[in-house]
């Protein structure tokens, strides 16, 4: 039955309540004696304190449920801490370093000179000679992805997730040094991606090469992971709580203060880096695109929010449908992957003679946006260009990142809406903006902060809430997936997003466990237990049946299949596993589903915390399921609890 077990578990519940006692009794068959009583302290059975504030607690002092808490945190976070400081710092040294190198391919392609910082690429001095600068920034793409690394193609955010899901959190270190010079490339030679996703892949890898070189579990380099993405996210944008956001709605997949801790400790130590950055004019001042306040937001324009959020949410179905259809064309293509970018860089520099707005990062364009100081054509012309060489150029499988196109995108549509609902422009571009950006990436919260971030319009949280939140439903009912899942399921893993307290957490031991209907003397053979099996349905249902010695003590279990091809004759004592796995009845379902799958077991025994050779009872796979069951009847028993008789009848009785 494999080694002993303390019976301790490792998270608290969500919901605690009470349940009485089962006895157990005796079957009279096959040696079965009678199993020992409990008491009520001893199961933890007494009734839990009540809603008042001055309630007594009646929880036994004995017991286990007192240990229980909210949230479980151990002192390993500690080793962890420390490590997150020194991620966040190189996290924000590689976003203000990627950034001048952007800017530096983008002086010597499109300018002929050499220069750091960001600059908008321009098609004036070149002319129609400018479609061939991202062409070439494709060619050294493939080339890169094809003799260096293939994880280099892409947006980065949906590698991460792949990272974490299924190589351990564990990042090539090659990697952290390719992607950033790749996405340079491309970004730098036009390509109409954002700096962010490369940062936040590259942040990623930073943070999972440091943990590397120490001894640490996959979750502990999961959380040094999301950390550096989500400092290098803070340091490009300023965006400290909006990164911490975006780590945990979409990186982590879970909510727990062991991978919360390390990354609000890297996007603090990024952010503030960033400010001694932007004081040296390496990075600019956040916020990012300033806008002017506007007051209280009236209930028609609450409404006009929820229109934009509407649209938000059929441009995020359209951007995701054509990035995948791009890259469905693509696969269709008689050519090598590795020429893929070039091909993406040719649409992007047609697209650029079309409107140049539309090329490279595009921050000062989103500023002109939110400021109102493009012209209706000019959006819907932005509009249509980005959208066409973006979902080319991200289908090619090209290095870059999706945020600020999105942004831009979603400012778009917004400003094109604004100007039928009247007011300022801008204000409408903001609404678009964050709808887009949580329709598109299914992280409503994050784009909510975020947009506030990047603004700092304290007035504007309101219809950004109805935007995102109408954005993010329209997203869910009209697409399976996100733009960034949708990639991980095309490669065979699925992601599962909605995050919920477990069912087993919030049930007891005590509440599920079957009475120990049958147990079997030490002196009992084999052939009575068959008997006894074949016999009793009760008995085929217990599976798993404790072995008593002196002073009705547990000695040992026995399973049916220890006893099939035995013996008439041999005892139980022969074949039963003396060093036994066992649950209390006061700790959690889960502590004791995470026992089972540990040593592979289908069934325990239960033993009162006072005696552990006391057995109380036998909770087995099936009663792990009581959670579930409850959890469905939950959400699929509808019935009316309360009717307009009921009230009329109670001011009659009071009359």
């Amino acid at each position: 039955m494999g080694d002993s077990a303390d019976g301790h578990g490792a998270d608290g519940p969500a919901v605690t309540r009470g349940a009485g006692t089962h006895q157990a009794h005796q079957d009279g068959l096959g040696g079965v004696e009678p199993s020992p009583a409990a008491s009520e302290d001893e199961l933890g059975a007494r009734r839990l304190p009540e809603d008042s504030v001055g309630g007594v607690d009646e929880r036994p002092r004995s017991s286990f449920e007192r240990a229980l808490g909210d949230f479980t945190v151990g002192p390993e976070i500690w080793r962890v801490v420390p490590l997150a400081v020194v991620v966040g710092a190189l996290s924000a040294g590689v976003a203000v370093a990627l950034l001048d190198l952007i800017g530096l391919v983008t002086h010597v392609a499109y300018y002929g000179d050499v220069g750091a910082g960001l600059v908008a690429p321009g098609t004036a001095r070149l002319g129609a000679a400018s479609v061939a600068v991202p062409v070439i920034g494709g060619l050294v793409v493939g080339a890169m992805a094809y003799f260096g690394s293939e994880r280099i193609r892409g947006h980065g955010i949906p590698e991460a997730m792949e990272t974490i899901l299924t190589g351990g959190s564990k990042v090539e270190p090659r990697l952290a040094v390719l992607k950033p010079i790749s996405s340079a490339v491309s970004i730098g030679s036009g390509g109409p991606f954002g700096a962010e996703g490369p940062i936040i892949l590259t942040g990623a890898a930073f943070g999972s090469v440091v943990a590397q070189f120490f001894r640490l579990s996959a979750i502990e380099r999961r959380a040094l992971l999301v950390a550096g993405a989500c400092g290098g996210m803070a340091a490009v944008f300023g965006t400290p709580v909006a990164a911490a956001l975006f780590g945990v709605e979409l990186l982590v997949f879970e909510w727990k203060p062991r991978t919360m801790v390390p990354i609000a400790v890297s996007v603090a130590v990024a952010d503030v880096l960033r400010t001694v950055f932007a004081a040296h004019g390496l990075i600019r001042q956040a916020p990012l695109f300033p806008v002017p306040p506007h007051g209280q937001f009236s209930a028609l324009e609450v409404g006009g929010a929820a229109l934009v959020g509407l649209a938000a949410g059929g441009l995020a179905w359209l951007l995701t449908t054509a990035v995948y259809s791009a890259e469905d064309l693509f696969t269709r293509l008689p050519l090598h992957w590795a020429w893929w970018p070039a091909l993406g860089g040719l649409v992007v520099g047609l697209g650029g003679l079309v409107d140049p707005k539309a090329l490279g990062v595009g921050y000062g364009v989103i500023g002109s946006e939110l400021a109102g100081r493009i012209a209706l054509g000019g959006l819907a012309l932005l509009l249509v260009v980005k959208l066409v060489i973006w979902a080319t150029a991200l289908g090619s499988g090209t290095s870059g990142g999706i945020l600020a196109p999105l942004l831009m995108m979603g400012a778009a549509v917004g400003g094109l809406i604004g100007h039928a609902l009247g007011g300022h422009a801008g204000t409408w571009a903001l609404m678009g903006m964050g709808g887009t950006l949580a329709g598109v990436t299914r992280s409503p919260f994050t784009s909510i902060v975020f947009s506030f971030e990047l603004t700092h319009d304290t007035g504007s949280l309101l219809p950004l809430l109805v935007a995102c939140t109408i954005a993010h439903l329209m997203s869910t009912l009209v697409l399976r997936r996100s733009i960034l899942t949708e990639k991980v399921a095309r490669r065979g893993f699925h992601v599962m997003r909605e995050y919920a307290v477990d069912p087993l957490e919030a049930l007891f031991v005590r509440e599920v466990m079957q009475p120990v209907l049958h147990t079997v003397s030490a002196s009992t053979r084999a052939a009575d237990l068959r008997r006894l099996v074949e016999g009793s349905p009760q008995a085929r249902r217990q599976r798993l049946y404790p072995v008593l010695g002196e002073g009705a003590e547990m000695v040992g279990v026995v399973g049916r299949a220890d006893v099939v091809g035995t013996g008439d004759e041999t005892a139980v004592t022969e074949v039963m596993h003396r060093q036994v796995v066992t649950a209390y009845p006061d700790e959690t379902l889960r502590s004791v589903a995470d026992r089972m799958a540990e040593h592979q077991l289908e069934a325990l025994p239960v033993v009162a915390r006072s005696g552990p050779r006391r057995v109380v009872g036998i909770v087995t796979s099936f009663e792990l399921l009581a959670g579930r069951r409850r959890q469905l009847e939950e959400e699929r028993s509808r019935r009316r609890e309360l009717r307009l008789g009921s009230f009329r009848l109670a001011r009659s009785l009071r009359s």
